[in-house]
């Protein structure tokens, strides 16, 4: 394909997408690009790499797969994407499903670490490599869970955030007045609500720390101006759960001036910013998120949104360049036994005004933060330099490597 621009390149896999879910029935043979000795496997066979996502449709998760399909056609590899809703059941079965259709690594999205289990076992008995995007298993919460992926030669590893600096830095973000706001919304909030996607998720559960931490660091640096968070309350990954939720917090408490969406793909938030319109408190209370509206800009600049973390959905990208480099047989991703496996936390981009998105919209919507040649030299990198490279997908870094 080229150097597309980023949104050719979706108008491109709008027209490739809608086979993705009918290749998954039929094999690891829908979307990959031409045979390429840069695709092959450790015996030479053709590397095939399978995507179990929530959706492959909502905003997050189009990018996510449409990366992995850029990636994925420069580098000769064959994929399919499997949707499962973030519903245990369909977690699982995608992992058997992608298994069964011979695919040699496999990089999911799941909903909560539970499900690890059987993906992790249904690997190691068919001999595919796993790797997680946006989702890690929590030592402390699932010790068991961990333990399995420790003793696994196929668990590979996870990407993610920084969940917990994610969560303080939101809080931070909302209870500091902010002049580049709508202006009805400058000020900043103090009775804020939270709205989960799924109990049990680690990812969650490292975001509502943060959540919580930040609200501390607030609360003691301004004894006499305190900030209240609510418990969440779930609202899985639909937008209508989205909107129930934010009716549910109103009705309950209509002195809330703020709400954090803490994820779930994208649906909810949509949900909840269109519920809040429905009852005319756009522009009067204050939405944080960690999912990129595609229309971010035009919220913030009406009230709809007032920050937002996120945006760069590389986590999927590097997971498979994780996948794809164990498939090839390169030692420094090769898991081992006694090993969690690899680990890499990316840094959040942070929006919180037109201007601050104006930057992120050139150097990651117009264009995609990676050329072709610079997709390919990630493909070839250690896992040290791999690292190395995530940490520095800023805006600024982005910037000064385009300019």
């Amino acid at each position: 394909m080229g150097n597309l621009s980023r949104r050719n390149f979706l108008k491109y896999a709008g027209l490739t997408g809608g086979v993705a879910g009918l290749a998954g029935l039929a094999g690891c043979s829908g979307d990959g690009g031409s045979s390429s000795s840069d695709g092959g496997s450790s015996d030479g066979e053709k590397i095939k790499i399978g995507v179990s996502i929530w959706s492959s449709t909502d905003a997050l998760g189009k990018l996510s797969v449409d990366i992995i399909k850029k990636a994925a056609d420069i580098l000769g590899v064959e994929i399919t994407t499997v949707d499962q809703g973030h519903v245990s059941e369909q977690v699982t079965a995608s992992i058997e499903t992608l298994c069964a259709a011979g695919c040699n690594g496999i990089v999911v999205c799941n909903s909560a670490d539970s499900e690890m289990t059987a993906a992790i076992n249904t690997c190691n008995d068919n001999q595919v490599y796993l790797a997680q995007f946006y989702r890690m298993i929590s030592k402390e919460n699932s010790p068991d869970v961990y333990s399995l992926a420790e003793n696994s030669q196929y668990y590979v590893g996870a990407v993610h955030e920084d969940e917990v600096g994610n969560g303080e830095k939101l809080v931070e973000l909302l209870t500091a007045d902010n002049s580049d706001a709508y202006e009805g919304i400058q000020k900043g909030a103090r009775n804020i609500k939270l709205e989960g996607w799924t109990v049990g998720d680690a990812t969650f559960q490292e975001r509502w720390k943060g959540y919580k931490s930040g609200i501390e660091k607030w609360n003691a640096a301004n004894p006499s101006d305190q900030a209240t968070l609510s418990d969440p309350v779930y609202a899985n990954t639909s937008s209508s759960e989205g909107a129930n939720v934010t009716q549910q917090f109103y009705n309950t408490d209509n002195t809330m001036d703020a709400l954090i969406v803490a994820g779930g793909g994208g649906d909810p938030l949509v949900g909840s910013v269109g519920q809040l319109k429905n009852m005319n408190l756009t522009g009067k209370i204050r939405v944080a998120s960690t999912d990129f509206l595609d229309d971010l800009k035009d919220q913030l600049a009406t009230g709809g949104m007032y920050c937002e973390s996120g945006g760069h959905f590389c986590d999927p990208l590097y997971s498979f360049l994780m996948v794809y480099a164990a498939c090839k047989g390169v030692d420094s991703f090769m898991p081992k036994s006694g090993d969690f496996g690899k680990e890499i936390k990316f840094p959040y981009v942070f929006v919180s005004s037109v201007k601050e998105y104006q930057d992120y919209e050139k150097y990651f919507v117009d264009e995609a933060p990676y050329t072709d040649d610079e997709m390919k030299d990630l493909a070839t990198k250690d896992f040290d330099a791999l690292c190395k490279s995530a940490e520095s997908l800023s805006i600024e870094d982005v910037k000064s490597r385009h300019a």
